[in-house]
């Protein structure tokens, strides 16, 4: 039975946590934070792990559906992790992915949409509102293919040819094996993204190779597979053959998802406001999110 999950981490759990010279494992605690980072370090590595070559750094916090602190700790590990993958200078484009109708689906867009764009903003006035050191940044939000009629990587390469950042951040949702995951796991990593490909529905791929800027990709597990969930009661047994099909068309979702997605989706915006924007307050731009 295959498994299916968008974690790196729950796939080199799958392999029993072995390490290898080819995927290679640091973990750190920080504060309530708990970071692990994998590296997939060659083409080997890329075989064994199921994971394009680069970098998956799994930031494990409280859970976002009962606890809705948002300036502690929590956020300067993941304004530290996402600085460590970002280029120091230049434009930066953010893309919230995703069904913004759907709510497991709407992490992305509602990310997107308290992100502080200041490309607009004149640089003149920004210094007079005391603003001397904006970062150029961009927002969109898309929907999904059936919406829009454009795959998000057509759209998003466009974009790039016209705003020219030095990197894109991807926001969207993500799938999980584990319900103990779910709405408490952060994923960043400098491979991009396949969006879909957690339920079974892969788009176009958006990484490097297809805008031409580093792609760094952010997301949080909202759902789980059905079928995940059946292998898992069942300590392992194959459910039978009719309850397998069924469950293989169904992803879970907690029942406290409209929390936990405007939870994360606050956290996501303000962390990449403070990795952006490190000359700025958090406790200003906890306004804007």
């Amino acid at each position: 039975m295959q498994i299916r999950t968008d974690l790196a981490l729950e796939q080199r759990e799958l392999m029993a946590g072995k390490a290898t010279d080819n995927v290679q494992v640091r973990k750190r605690r920080h504060g309530a934070a708990e970071i692990t980072e994998i590296e997939v370090c060659n083409a080997a590595g890329e075989k064994e792990l199921g994971k394009p070559q680069g970098k998956y750094i799994t930031v494990e916090i409280p859970e976002f559906a009962h606890d809705s602190e948002l300036l502690d700790g929590r956020l300067t590990a993941m304004t530290e992790t996402l600085c460590s993958l970002l280029p120091k200078d230049g434009a930066v484009l953010v893309a919230g992915l995703g069904n913004p109708d759907i709510t497991p689906d709407a992490l992305g867009p509602r990310t997107a949409r308290g992100v502080f764009a200041t490309r607009h903003i004149d640089k003149t006035f920004a210094q007079s509102l005391g603003f001397s050191e904006l970062r150029e940044v961009c927002a969109v939000c898309f929907g999904v293919l059936g919406q829009t009629g454009m795959e998000t990587a057509e759209a998003l390469r466009g974009m790039v040819g016209t705003v020219h950042p030095c990197a894109v951040i991807t926001v969207d949702a993500l799938a999980s094996r584990s319900l103990s995951r779910l709405g408490k796991t952060v994923q960043l990593t400098d491979t991009g993204i396949t969006p879909g490909s957690g339920v079974g529905n892969s788009r176009a791929r958006i990484d490097r190779e297809t805008l031409g800027v580093p792609v760094i990709a952010v997301g949080v597990p909202t759902v789980v597979d059905a079928a995940t969930l059946i292998h898992d009661f069942t300590d392992g047994h194959a459910p039978h053959e009719a309850y397998a099909k069924e469950a293989g068309t169904m992803m879970v979702t907690p029942r406290e998802v409209d929390t936990l997605v405007r939870r994360a989706s606050r956290f996501l915006s303000l962390a990449i406001n403070c990795a952006l924007q490190p000359a700025l307050e958090p406790e200003l731009l906890l306004n804007i999110v």
